[in-house]
């Protein structure tokens, strides 16, 4: 699913015009990453939460030219879904 038809479905469910609907996905994405970027972890009950973790620096290699590197340590985040999204998709 796109954006776009993400946007659809959120102002048809609603029953809202697509741009209210844009406006507050918007909002909801903004707010998501603000609350990762300050807490590292947002909790949604029932569907998933978000968590910031630390990725240590490891070893890798160019396939191109089989020349190992080494790949910097990052931050990434990971997703845990929640007991009621996982019977939703078995």
């Amino acid at each position: 699913m796109t954006k776009a038809e993400l946007i659809s479905k959120i102002a048809g469910s609603a029953a809202i015009s697509k741009s209210s609907a844009e406006q507050s996905l918007n909002a909801l994405l903004d707010a998501i990453q603000e609350a990762l970027a300050t807490d590292g972890k947002l909790s949604l009950p029932g569907f998933g939460s978000l968590v910031v973790e630390e990725r240590k620096e490891r070893k890798g290699h160019n396939p191109r030219t089989g020349e190992s590197i080494t790949i910097p340590a990052g931050k990434v985040v990971k997703f845990r879904a929640g007991i009621n999204l996982k019977k939703q998709i078995q």
